[in-house]
Order: C-alpha cells, then structure tokens, then sequence
C-alpha cells in the first residue's frame, strides 16, 4: 500500500474507535445532570443512587475519549501535512474554540463534580455536571462545524500566491448551514445511544431482579431508570427522523453524488425510488454494475427535494458534470473518479439505520411491560436489552462513515454554490515527508493500544454495571466536613 492508503486507514481506524465513545458522554452527562437533579428537586434515593451508578460509568467512558481523541488532531500535522498547510487557517479555528472553551469547562467542572460531593453546596455541585454536560455539546458543535467546513466550504477565500484557502469570516464557518443541520442530528443520536445505554442496563437488571424476588426493595428504581431511558429513546428518535429528513434534503444539494451514490442510483430518474435493497461484485466501482431488487416509487424524490415526483441525477450523469467543472484528470494525467465507493457508501447508508430500529423496539417493550408500575420478569426483554445495548453506538460509527467516504474523492468536498477554487482531492492532501513505512509503524502501534484501550474500557463498564446501583448514604451538608482534609475521590 501507498502512504495515502495507509493515512486514510490510520484515519479511520483511530477516529472511528474515538467515535464510539463520543455520543456516549455527550448523551449520559446530560441524563446524569437530569438524574442529580431530580435527587436535589425530591430528596428520593433512587435518584441519588442512580446518578452514582450511571456517574461511575460516564467517568471511565471520558477519561477512554480524552486519550483516544487527542491523536486525531496530531494525524493532521503528520500525515496529513499538505492538507493542513491548506486548511489549517480556518479548520483550526473551531478545533482551538473546542479545546479553549469546550473542553476547559468539561475538564474543569468534571473535577469539580468529582471531589464536592461533600465540598460544594448541593446546587452548586449541581451546577457542575449541568457545566460539563453543557461543555460536552459545546464540543460537539465545534467539531461538527471543522467537520462541516470539509463537507461544505464557507467563510473563506483561495490565496492564488500561496495555494492555500484563507479564513474570510468565522461567523459563517460557525453558521455553516451544514453544521446547523447536523448538529441536532448528531446530538439526537447522543441521546439515543445514552438512553439505550441506561435503558438497556437497567432493564437487564430489572429483569434479573424480578425473576428472582418480586418484592425485592430495588426494583421501582430499576423500573425508573428503564422507562426514563425509553422516553429519551423515542423522543431523540423521534430528533433523528426529523434532523435525518432535513440533512438528506441539504445533502441533494451540496453533495448531490453522495446522495445519488447512497442509494446506488445510476441512472436520472423522475420520480425516482428509494432503494431498498440493491445487489453488485463487492468492490466494484462500475455503477452499471449494480442491480436493485426491491425499491419504493418517489421515495428517494420525496427524501431529496420533498417533492414525489422530482427527478433525482444518477451517478453515470453527475461523473461528466463534476469532470467538467473541478477537472478530468490529476496532475499525473489519471481519470478523476468522482463516485464515491458504492459498497460502503450504500451499506453504511442503510447500517445506520437499520440498527437502530433496536433502540425503538426496546423502548416499545419497556414502555409497554412496565405501565401501571409493573416491573418485567420476561427473560426475552432481558435478552433484547443486551442486544439492543451496542446497537446505536455501531449506527453511530456507520453514520460517519457514509458522511466521510461519501465526500470521496474530496478531503475539502467543493461548495457548489461559491468558489470554485476552494476544494482538495485526497490524494493531494496526504504528506509527502511521510514514508509508507512510517505511516504503517504508527498505524500498527495505534491499533494495538487501542485494542488493549478497548479491552480496558469494556472490562471496566462491565465490572461496574454488574455491581449493580450501590447503596449510598446521602453526602454530608459542606458546613459539617474538616474543610483542612484532603480531597477524596467521591467513589
């Protein structure tokens, strides 16, 4: 392989496990911040013990994306040099936002919240975690605004003298229509993956619990968490279809070939369908290739414009018209193949979706067995808790990997509707002062500490989601502690 294909692998290996962890604290701080809340609004015990249990897993799932996520900004001075030479007056000003404001108040008020349960007045212990759950969506916005300037480039001007894009206005890059779009999005995914987070390990609970004693004191507090981890489920899904809708509309028209290519559509069509399930040689990049099977009239028309019978490009129409306004071939004299790759575009398309119809049927189930202040005993709802459980985190993962392979072969994707000048292939952003050699080192040392990273994470969420909800005496009032003792871990 050539340091381009092992850059772009590193790439993705590293950011995707970096991913899985994200949604997750940025979801579970808010619904922890809810749960204190609620413990400080009622004084009920349930409450306080839940936001223990749930606070003890938020901690180990932070501090695993705050190691993870440090390397991605590093890939971009390494191997990805010309790409930074190139974007780095306006893709580095919403990353240092992140880190100067974000990620100040998560890591300041996350310390806080740790050492004063028993140092700070309630409500301002409080305020704490609501500032760390604030500053972990802050986080969210900032990066998804980097994100977007890729996706869709705004605020900035090309510098002929030096080749480079130069920022012209930060307002637009921070109001990138794309980033308006996909922020409610992915923060409804946030909470899709945290409710079925605290869903699923409640309901596991409860269930086990149920079977064993019907009368045992700590089942109304499982069912709390469980029917409280369902209504999170169905109103951010609820967020998802809506935001989802708006970003495929956005989508046809800023990267109408990443939309054309997610649903494999090689021919224009009016009205066009919405493929439901398509079929071609794994890996083969001729469009004329693929055969669809099973579609639904106008629905893929509806999904780009709102309109049944719109007509829709296809691939095979929208490859000469990309040729003809950002260039046939390379400097190398190679054809340009603007299509996306078809396979992991189309599947991650549809993997994205389809896992979380898990999340739904989940908090159906939970909502329905446990009306009336019932707790479940059904092993099969157990079971589906402990399936449904990383569902959302993998639809999350596929979501950005149609979102990133789905702007191929650009790095910056042009703005169809500003300068055509403002725009880079891959293949010219990847470093030229870094051998295939050393990019494949860092990538094999990456994947390893990640792996054994990984191995950590999951052996600590589940050494402490199967000690269960711990039994807490309510912290002492500030006023009766030795203030002159030192700090204490609060678990």
């Amino acid at each position: 392989m050539e340091a381009l294909d092992l850059a772009r692998w590193q790439f993705g290996i590293t950011t995707v496990y970096h991913f899985i962890l994200v949604p997750l604290t940025i979801g579970l701080s808010a619904l922890v911040a809810i749960m204190q809340t609620a413990w400080y609004r009622t004084g009920n015990e349930k409450w306080l013990r839940l936001t223990k249990f749930y606070g003890k897993l938020l901690l180990i799932n932070f501090a695993l994306g705050v190691a993870t996520g440090i390397v991605q900004e590093f890939q971009f001075g390494m191997n990805w040099s010309e790409y930074s030479r190139y974007v780095g007056d306006i893709f580095g000003a919403p990353l240092a936002m992140e880190a100067l404001i974000a990620f100040f108040l998560e890591s300041t008020f996350l310390g806080l919240w740790i050492f004063g349960w028993d140092k700070l007045p309630r409500g301002v212990h409080l305020a704490t975690i609501w500032a760390l759950a604030i500053g972990s969506t802050l986080s969210a916005y900032f990066i998804i605004a980097a994100n977007s300037w890729m996706q869709h480039p705004v605020g900035a001007v090309f510098n002929p003298e030096t080749g480079r894009a130069e920022m012209k206005s930060i307002v637009d890059v921070l109001t990138n229509t794309t980033a308006l779009v996909a922020f409610p999005h992915v923060i409804s995914t946030a909470f899709l993956v945290a409710g079925t987070f605290v869903c699923g390990i409640a309901v596991f609970w409860m269930v086990k619990k149920a079977r064993a004693d019907k009368t045992d004191a700590d089942l109304p507090m499982y069912r709390t968490a469980a029917r409280f981890g369902a209504w999170v489920m169905i109103v951010s899904g609820i967020g998802i279809l809506i935001t989802g809708d708006e970003q495929a509309k956005l989508m046809f028209q800023q990267q109408p070939i990443k939309m054309a290519a997610a649903e494999a559509l090689c021919e224009s069509e009016q009205p066009a369908a919405f493929s439901i399930l398509s079929i071609g040689h794994l890996g083969a990049t001729d469009c004329n290739d693929v055969k669809t099977l099973i579609k639904i009239p106008g629905f893929l028309s509806f999904l780009a414009t709102g309109d049944w019978n719109a007509e829709v490009t296809g691939l095979n129409q929208l490859q000469p018209q990309y040729a003809e306004r950002y260039g046939a071939t390379d400097a190398n004299g190679n054809e340009i193949h603007y299509q996306p790759n078809l396979l992991i575009t189309y599947w991650s398309f549809r993997l994205m979706i389809g896992l979380a119809v898990f999340s739904a049927a989940l908090a159906l189930a939970v909502l329905w067995f446990t009306r009336k202040q019932r707790a479940a005993d059904q092993r099969w709802l157990g079971g589906l808790a402990l399936v449904s459980l990383p569902m959302p985190f993998l639809a999350a993962s596929f979501g950005w990997i149609f979102t990133e392979m789905g702007r191929q072969p650009f790095v910056v994707a042009p703005n169809p509707t500003g300068s055509d000048q403002i725009f880079l292939l891959t293949t010219f952003g990847v470093s030229t002062a870094v051998s295939a050699g050393l990019v494949l080192t860092s990538m094999i040392t990456f994947t390893l500490v990640y792996a054994v990273l990984g191995v950590f994470w999951f052996r600590l969420i589940h050494r402490y989601a199967v000690e269960g909800a711990p039994q807490v005496e309510p912290p002492p009032h500030p006023d009766e502690v030795d203030a002159s003792r030192p700090l204490s871990f609060a678990y």
